[in-house]
């Protein structure tokens, strides 16, 4: 997905809302000031208050009054600012709703502020509405409005009496039916609606969302409300949600984010590692909590549904979206696929209604981790968005494989990729992923029994080829079900009605699509809790969610080479700290924090590695361009890497590359050349170190490790060991690129699976091997996993420690010593112990 307009717009001021006649005086007041936001009356800020030459003004609390058959509602009519002379607010129900007169009592009346009333009085106009016992859908009753001496409101207030006694409302009754039923019910152009996704600061007006009946909004990344707090998340959303309460059906909307590392739109939310670095942590049980945590805090803001997590197997780290991606083996990524029972809960869905799950997307379908340097069309972009070329053997092995496992745990909805797909011999080139039926409609949704429902990217249809109305009846009659069109919702709206008119798309098509989007809404209860569970916003950056994120980060982080013991650190040394990404948050966090791009600087609430090291006790001397004097200090510790990006934007060659920039050479060379020093690379990908390593005493992949740098001193100073292990071939050089784990020829500088420990001593004795190649043939005979895994993990260490004594990693080595962490993943336990007794021959 992508960045969107500027959080300022209408759309992000839409009122809060709550059945008016349970409204608290805070809530009364709070509805007073959103109302006024909306047509922008008053300041944005928290305290703003009316100055005295302001303008006397009329605003109503809510645009919409919902309400049972039979109840009141009640409408707050306030008049801000300076009240100079009589302001009259004369009203009357109406015609033009969709209610009849036997639906309500008819009201009419004027009500008056005279001179000199205080900012912010408000009176009440209620209208009651009457009971006629007969299933219906919702009605309407406008209340006009009409104002003297002070300016109106932006728009006329409307009394909904809601749908009541059919049978989709009836949560007793399956799912199933209860779609069938609401899809009975349905115009083409409220089917049309069901199907739109539009950005939520696109909207021309807030009530497009009940003009268009739309089914969905989102928030591209960085699009937030003003202020971007909980709460102001929460207002938006339900003011949103308000606004469909005014729809015929009342469907509520399925609000969409990328919360690919924790709720990382939001300001103060706990941000987790970047994909990269849960793959480097190995540990399915941390990835399911790292979703955990991401749903909590993501529902509890009124969002159901995000747009994660990314089962992309990256082939070439010089693209842009390396890091969110768990890493370069199928088998690796599909371990970590936990992280979607993390966000929905229980595979059959049962519980995406409470309050701390969210509805999870596996992205992007299918290959875009394979796309090839230079094959991109895109801007600027060398590697994003471009082409993969693969087998139908290579498909099914690399690319495939995590979508049937994410099909298998139940997951929600599925994304297409903007890149293009080109299966060898099948005689079609390059085709976009949006336009590939044979792959959505025939291997995800027939094949794999895929009953979620399919989204597209961001603005993604655009770049098939033709004419609109082309793009619009490709991609529907490929399989996509909702198509996320952020600023063209109307026109897309328009362009589907017609192509179903036409004919070009069939009803069956339509029903399908929309009866799949609906059973998500319903498996969400949004139908019976449309509007914020609030409940949940304390947990957000909790201290149990921060801990979490913590043990993620320390977990994450790769201990690639760790010469005279210099870590773990002793905080009894004096350690002179130095490099560009020691104390920046937003660099440690990386992109897809706060904004699309993220960027540099104390950009969120957090903990940077040099506080986390002072923290942890460290005697710590900083110097970020290694200026300071380095005379009087035992160790150094320079951390070095990448600022944020994402995307294409990030492609190496579209600006990057993967080499450290002049100043992080010049601080590794300051400090290496002046003491024993550690050096950390924070990127979202591997840095080419080249001759430098041999100056370096201990080296750390620490990747994206989010907002606990606490996480990253943990370990640094030995309150938990180094376990992680690199999800990504480590190369030596660029000309290199791709390599990957299997490839024939294989020379890295450090081999897939590669990661020291501090956790134990590991021996050196060959024979040692063959006793634990017996055990683990035994495990794997026994499905034992938790002994295979541990001497697995035995032998790996006695291997490395081989590879070291024996001068450093060579191709006769790294090749099987990087099979056999692959072979490991699958549970092949005795083959992967022969796969290191190869290696360590070949040391």
């Amino acid at each position: 997905m992508r960045a969107s307009p500027a959080s300022t717009t209408r759309a992000s001021r839409s009122p809060l809302l709550g059945p008016p006649r349970a409204l608290t005086t805070v809530r009364r007041r709070a509805l007073l000031t959103a109302a006024t936001l909306l047509t922008g009356l008053l300041p944005l800020g928290p305290g703003s208050t009316a100055r005295a030459a302001d303008p006397a003004r009329v605003v109503t609390d809510a645009p919409v009054h919902s309400v049972q058959e039979g109840g009141t509602a009640t409408i707050r009519v306030s008049v801000t600012g300076t009240v100079a002379e009589p302001v009259t607010v004369t009203y009357a129900t109406t015609g033009g709703g969709t209610a009849s007169a036997s639906d309500h009592a008819p009201v009419e009346g004027t009500v008056t502020f005279p001179p000199g009333t205080p900012s912010g009085t408000t009176r009440g106009i209620v209208v009651r509405t009457l009971r006629d016992a007969s299933p219906e859908t919702a009605e309407t009753i406008p209340l006009k409005l009409t104002v003297t001496g002070a300016a109106a409101p932006a728009e006329d207030p409307r009394v909904v009496i809601d749908a009541h006694g059919l049978p989709y409302l009836d949560p007793k009754l399956p799912v199933r039916k209860r779609v069938a039923d609401l899809v009975s019910r349905m115009s083409p152009a409220e089917k049309a609606g069901q199907m739109t996704q539009a950005e939520r600061g696109a909207l021309a007006s807030p009530d497009d969302i009940t003009a268009y009946d739309l089914g969905s909004l989102v928030s591209g990344g960085g699009s937030t409300p003003a202020p971007n707090t909980p709460e102001g998340w929460a207002d938006m959303i339900d003011g949103f949600q308000l606004r469909t309460r005014a729809t015929r059906l009342q469907i509520p909307l399925v609000y969409g984010v990328d919360a690919v590392h924790g709720h990382n739109n939001l300001a103060g939310a706990t941000i987790t590692p970047h994909n990269i670095g849960i793959g480097a942590s190995r540990d399915p049980r941390l990835a399911h909590d790292t979703g955990r945590v991401t749903a909590a805090e993501t529902r509890a803001t009124g969002v159901p549904w995000d747009f994660a997590p990314c089962l992309c197997v990256t082939r070439d780290e010089r693209w842009g979206r390396t890091y969110e991606s768990f890493g370069e083996d199928p088998a690796l990524v599909e371990s970590m696929e936990t992280v979607v029972q993390g966000l929905q809960g229980a595979r059959d869905g049962r519980d995406l209604d409470r309050g701390d799950r969210v509805l999870a997307t596996a992205k992007h379908f299918v290959g875009d981790g394979g796309t090839a340097y230079g094959s991109s069309t895109t801007g600027t972009y060398t590697v994003d968005q471009g082409v993969t070329t693969v087998t139908r053997r290579q498909l099914e092995a690399v690319h495939l494989a995590p979508y049937r496992d994410a099909v298998d745990r139940g997951v929600g909805s599925v994304m297409p990729s903007f890149s293009s797909l080109d299966i060898v011999g099948d005689g079609r080139g390059a085709v976009k992923m949006h336009a590939r039926a044979d792959m959505i409609n025939g291997v995800l949704k027939d094949r794999m029994g895929f009953d979620g429902f399919v989204v597209s990217d961001w603005q993604a249809i655009d770049q098939i080829p033709g004419d609109y109305a082309s793009d619009v009846r490709t991609s529907v009659n490929a399989g996509l079900d909702m198509i996320m069109v952020p600023y063209a919702y109307q026109d897309f709206h328009r362009t589907l009605v017609a192509e179903v008119e036409a004919g070009r798309i069939s009803e069956r098509r339509i029903d399908d699509a929309v009866s799949r989007i609906l059973t998500q809404k319903f498996r969400l209860g949004l139908f019976e809790k449309p509007y914020a569970d609030r409940g949940g916003i304390k947990s957000i950056g909790s201290p149990a969610h921060q801990a979490v994120a913590r043990e993620a980060a320390a977990k994450s982080q790769v201990l690639l080479k760790n010469s005279v013991g210099v870590l773990p650190l002793r905080t009894s040394q004096k350690v002179y700290v130095a490099g560009s990404n020691a104390d920046d948050l937003g660099n440690q966090t990386g992109g897809w924090t706060l904004t699309w791009q993220g960027s540099s600087g104390d950009i969120t609430k957090g903990t940077t590695i040099l506080e986390g090291m002072r923290n942890a006790g460290g005697d710590v001397t900083y110097s970020k361009d290694a200026s300071a004097p380095t005379a009087g200090h035992d160790v150094g510790v320079v951390v070095v890497g990448e600022t944020p990006y994402t995307e294409g934007a990030g492609d190496v060659g579209n600006g990057h590359d993967l080499e450290l920039s002049a100043a992080d050479r010049a601080a590794v060379d300051r400090v290496c050349g002046a003491m024993r020093c550690a050096v950390l690379i924070v990127s979202g990908r591997p840095q080419l170190i080249g001759d430098r390593l041999g100056d370096i005493d201990a080296l750390v992949a620490s990747w994206l490790p989010g907002s606990e740098g606490d996480g990253v001193a943990d370990v640094l100073y030995g309150r938990r060991p180094f376990t992680g292990q690199l999800p990504l071939t480590w190369p030596r050089s660029q000309a290199q690129l791709p390599i990957n784990v299997g490839d024939t020829a294989y020379d890295p500088q450090f081999p897939y699976g590669w990661g020291l420990t501090t956790l134990t001593r590991a021996g050196s004795e060959g024979g040692s091997l063959r006793t634990l190649a017996l055990v683990a043939r035994a495990a794997e005979r026994t499905r034992s996993h938790d002994t295979g895994r541990a001497v697995v993990t035995r032998a790996r260490l006695i291997t490395q420690a081989r590879i070291i004594a024996g001068g450093g990693v060579t191709p006769a080595a790294a090749k099987p010593f990087a099979e056999a962490d692959r072979l490991l993943t699958t549970g092949r336990y005795g083959a992967a112990l022969a796969r290191l007794a190869d290696a360590y021959r070949a040391a």
